[in-house]
C-alpha cells in the first residue's frame, strides 16, 4: 500500500485501500446484477448526496434498464461531530414513486441510520419496491437493522475517503478509496 502524506493544503495522510480498477470491476458487476434483477422494468435511482455522486454516475452507465434519477440530501454529522440519532433529510424526491421500483444509492453505509430513514421516507410514497445499493458497507458499525441488497465492498471500521467520500469536504475527487491514517 502506498502512503500519501499531507501537504501545504492541510491534507491528512491516507493509504490506498481500493484502486480504480478494482472499483470499476465491482461497479460493472453491480450494474449487471441490477440490470438482470429489473429486466423488463424501469428503475428510479435516488442518490444520497453528497457521497453517492461518483459511484452513482459510474453505476448508472452499467444499468441496462430505463432509469430516472433523483437526489436527496442527508446528514448525520454537524460541525464534524457525529450524531447518530439525528439524521436531517434535505430536499426531496420530486417525481411520483407510487408503484415504481426505487433503488437508493449510497456511497457508504456506516451506522445504517441514514439509509434506514431514507428507505422509510420512500416507503411512505408507496413504491412497488425499494432497495439499497452501496459502494461500501461497514456492517460492524451498523446501529440499526438495514437490508442492503447490493453491496460493492464490505469493509471494517476504517475512516475512508475518495470516490465521492470526504473528510471535511475534501478528498471526494480522488479516483480511488483511501483509508485515513491516524496519527
Amino acid at each position: 500500500m502506498k502512503s500519501v502524506e499531507g501537504n501545504k493544503a492541510g491534507l491528512k495522510p491516507f493509504e490506498l485501500m481500493l484502486d480504480q480498477k478494482k472499483i470499476s470491476q465491482r461497479v460493472i458487476q453491480l450494474g449487471e446484477r441490477i440490470s438482470a434483477d429489473y429486466t423488463g422494468e424501469s428503475l428510479v435511482l435516488v442518490g444520497v448526496l453528497k457521497g453517492c455522486i461518483v459511484f452513482m454516475a459510474d453505476l448508472m452507465r452499467y444499468i441496462k434498464v430505463p432509469v430516472e434519477i433523483e437526489f436527496i440530501s442527508a446528514a448525520s454529522y454537524r460541525h464534524g461531530i457525529r450524531r447518530e440519532d439525528d439524521v436531517v433529510i434535505g430536499g426531496g424526491v420530486s417525481i411520483p414513486l407510487k408503484g415504481r421500483n426505487v433503488l437508493v444509492v449510497e456511497g457508504i453505509v456506516d451506522t445504517g441510520r441514514t439509509a434506514s430513514v431514507i428507505v422509510e421516507k420512500i416507503r411512505k410514497m408507496e413504491p412497488a419496491s425499494v432497495e439499497v445499493v452501496t459502494l461500501l458497507d461497514k456492517p460492524a458499525s451498523h446501529r440499526v437493522d438495514i437490508d442492503i441488497k447490493y453491496k460493492g465492498f464490505t469493509i471494517g471500521n476504517e475512516f475512508v475517503i475518495g470516490f465521492g467520500l470526504d473528510n471535511a469536504q475534501l478528498y471526494r475527487n480522488l479516483p480511488f478509496i483511501g483509508r485515513m491514517i491516524e496519527g
